[in-house]
């Protein structure tokens, strides 16, 4: 009895994350599902390190050490990018295929329509159609993303014409089939295993940089108050990102519905709220930022040449000076988009939500305000307020490196800083951990998230 009971006083002091995590092992399909999961991401691991033909990986690692910019995006592909895998693009084009499909779904009636009132099949069609616009944002993003590289000296060999044509070609097709392949593993590991498949390659990638950042810092021990700065700023903003993803606004709702019982019909009502949250936009506005930012200075590198008196290439040689990543400028206009986009894309999923409507058909108000237009006014006025503070909140940690690197004067935190991994990472991470504690209720476990 004695050792049954300090077995037991052993197993109440674990903490609920690592309880939880042995309670999904002893539920054979949970394993199943959580060991599929993690196989699919080590085959991407994999795919990430299969570099493509023809390239010079000794003259890719001089240009990304002399080049800060590259080592950003290098984070996000989990390091496919230093080594331009056939996985360098990852699951992007699909992400910019979907934001674009969102943007449009509101202004073209047929695909209004089928978000709306199209179920099941109208969402098949829908990710089919994501699908199709897939493939030529990814051969064209894969054209840019060469003819970048080998601007900058990291890669040559690179045109259509002469012999060049069949290198070139030959690279687009890979990563843009690798792009797809890892597409359909996402979509197979929502199925069949746990979380969102697409989200978990991309936390998988930026997980995958970690140990590379963390080699980084290490370099720049012998300034360690500066580097003990950097970490502390990296444990704020995971604290605030986490708080601001969770924050929602409630707003009550009454629903009325009418029972016949006895002969008679009675009116019984019940009490909910509708959960508006205050970043509806997550980091699609700051992917949206960075990437309108950056194309004027990609265009600007072809056409630049400071040797040129014509206004073009004058021109083109301040675009390359002001929007570059050290830049005053860069960061300020990065700021503002990012605000920008926040309201545009919080407008823009609200509206698709149709709540007023929703509501009506169902029988539920809001107390104190009209059904129909009273309601989707009173909705969106609430809507605009708490998109303010979730605007602010995402333009104030995208520009967290520029921040970082003023109070650290450490030039490097403006690549050991990404504010966008890092939401991505907490985003995927608390979903993940909801979804498997929704497995774990439905089995009478503890799950990870308590209220």
């Amino acid at each position: 009895m004695q050792s049954t009971g300090a077995q037991t006083g052993r197993e109440s002091a674990l903490p609920a994350l690592f309880r939880a995590v042995v309670d999904s092992w002893r539920v054979p399909d949970l394993r199943f599902r959580i060991l599929f999961t993690l196989g699919i991401l080590v085959a991407f691991r994999f795919l990430a390190h299969v570099p493509n033909p023809g390239v010079d990986l000794e003259l890719l690692e001089r240009a990304f050490e002399a080049n800060p910019v590259f080592g950003v995006l290098d984070l996000f592909s989990g390091g496919a990018l230093s080594q331009l895998s056939i996985a360098a693009m990852g699951v992007y084009p699909y992400i910019t295929a979907s934001i674009i499909l969102q943007v449009l779904t509101p202004v073209i009636p047929q695909l209004r329509e089928l978000s709306r009132e199209g179920g099941e099949a109208g969402r098949r069609t829908l990710n089919r159609y994501t699908h199709y616009l897939t493939v030529p944002l990814a051969i064209l993003q894969g054209w840019a993303l060469l003819n970048t590289l080998e601007l900058q000296g990291a890669i040559t060999g690179i045109g259509l014409g002469g012999g060049e044509w069949m290198n070139t070609t030959t690279i687009i097709l890979c990563m843009t089939a690798t792009t797809m392949l890892l597409v359909w593993m996402g979509e197979i590991v929502t199925e069949k295993g746990i979380g969102n498949g697409i989200s978990l390659i991309i936390f998988a990638g930026i997980v995958a940089s970690l140990p590379q950042t963390a080699g980084q810092m290490w370099a720049l021990r012998d300034q360690a108050f500066q580097v003990s700065m950097l970490v502390a700023m990296m444990l704020i903003i995971i604290f605030v990102v986490v708080i601001f993803n969770e924050a929602q606004r409630r707003v009550p709702v009454q629903y009325g519905r009418s029972v016949f019982r006895g002969g008679q019909m009675y009116r019984q009502t019940g009490a909910s709220f509708i959960p508006l949250r205050v970043n509806a936009a997550g980091m699609i506005p700051l992917i949206f930022a960075f990437s309108i930012v950056t194309l004027p200075a990609t265009i600007a590198t072809y056409l630049a040449d400071p040797s040129s008196s014509s206004f073009t290439a004058q021109a083109a040689s301040w675009v390359t000076r002001t929007l570059t990543f050290t830049s005053d400028p860069y960061w300020a206009l990065i700021f503002i988009l990012t605000v920008g986009f926040t309201f545009f894309y919080a407008l823009v999923v609200h509206n698709q939500q149709n709540l007023a409507e929703n509501l009506q058909r169902n029988g539920g108000f809001v107390p104190g305000i009209r059904p129909g237009q009273p309601t989707r006014e009173y909705l969106m006025r609430i809507v605009l307020r708490i998109t303010w503070a979730g605007a602010i909140f995402l333009g104030v940690i995208a520009i967290t490196p520029w921040i970082a690197n003023l109070i650290t004067n450490l030039e490097a935190s403006l690549t050991l800083i990404q504010s966008t991994s890092m939401i991505i990472m907490v985003g995927v991470a608390l979903d993940t951990m909801r979804q498997l504690e929704a497995q774990l209720m439905m089995r009478n476990y503890e799950g990870f998230v308590r209220s």
